[in-house]
This record gives C-alpha cells, sequence and structure tokens, in this order.
C-alpha cells in the first residue's frame, strides 16, 4: 500500500521534492487555479497554513488548468499571482493533471484513497481538497465549496490525534 510519502513532485520552480518530506506532518493537498469562482479559497488555505504550520501542517498548492482552462498561465505566472494577491507562502507545485490518463500520481493515489461521491474518483473542480496524516495516508477528501475555515477542526483533530 502506498502512501502520500512514496511520491515526488516538482515545485514550481522545478525542484524535485520528495513527499517524505512532509513525513510527520499533516497535509492539505489542493489542485488550485487562478481563474475561478473558488480562487479567493486561496486566502483562507494560506490562514489555515500560517496557523497550524509551526504545529507540523502543510498546505499543498497544485495548480491545474483542466476545468474549463482556468489556470491557464505559466508556472511563474502562476506564483506571481499567488503571492502578489493572496500573499501565499505555502508550497505551489508545477501545473499538473488530475485526472486522465496524464493525471498525476500523487493524485492517482488521492483519489483511489478517498473516492468522490458514489466512489466516483475523478475530481469534479478546482479546489477539491485531501487531508492527509502524518503517515502519509488520506484521512479525508473535501468537495471544492468546502470553505478551508469548514476543515480547521478536523485539521485540529489530526494534529492533536497525531501529536
Amino acid at each position: 500500500m502506498t502512501t502520500l510519502h512514496d511520491h515526488t513532485a516538482l515545485l514550481n520552480n522545478g525542484t524535485d521534492v520528495s513527499m517524505r518530506e512532509f513525513a510527520g506532518k499533516v497535509v492539505l493537498v489542493v489542485n488550485v487555479a487562478s481563474k475561478c469562482g473558488y480562487t479567493p479559497q486561496y486566502e483562507g488555505l494560506e490562514a489555515l497554513y500560517r496557523k497550524y504550520k509551526d504545529k507540523g501542517f502543510a498546505v499543498l498548492g497544485f495548480p491545474c488548468n483542466q476545468f474549463l482552462s482556468q489556470e491557464p498561465g505559466s508556472d511563474s505566472d502562476i506564483a506571481s499571482f499567488c503571492s502578489t494577491t493572496f500573499d501565499v507562502t505555502f508550497p505551489l507545485f508545477k501545473k499538473i493533471d488530475v485526472n486522465g490518463d496524464n493525471a498525476h500520481p500523487i493524485y492517482r493515489y488521492l483519489k483511489a484513497s478517498a473516492p468522490g461521491i458514489l466512489g466516483t474518483e475523478a475530481i469534479k473542480w478546482n479546489f477539491t481538497k485531501f487531508l492527509v496524516g502524518r503517515d502519509g495516508k488520506v484521512i479525508a477528501r473535501y468537495a471544492t465549496a468546502t470553505k478551508p475555515e469548514e476543515i480547521d477542526a478536523d485539521i485540529a483533530k489530526a494534529l492533536e490525534l497525531a501529536a
């Protein structure tokens, strides 16, 4: 059985990152987009990251352009937008696919571990969120419309249980 920690991904600057770096942390993995009605969720994601990062929590943002081309920019454009507009400091990765034949292995793992409504694995839209425990296993999947602040209690519980 694999976990999040068995994977790697490229940061938006091209640096290869082993997810083992996040072993022992609670992680929220989110497929993000800059031109989506849910883009203001960046603010809530950053607030959660700042609130809990010193307690062993991380947010990992994976830009994706598969939903109505709502993430059309380059990786540097995305980083600049997130930094300037929402003061994002959590890690942003290179733009990836979350569905289909070219879906990133991290998303293949996440979707298989926590299927969505009616057991479907496909990501339905931008800002689908996966809460991953310190052991690298998925705790929960949250729909696009779930605001980051609504996940706060689950994050706190995951941090407390594993402390």
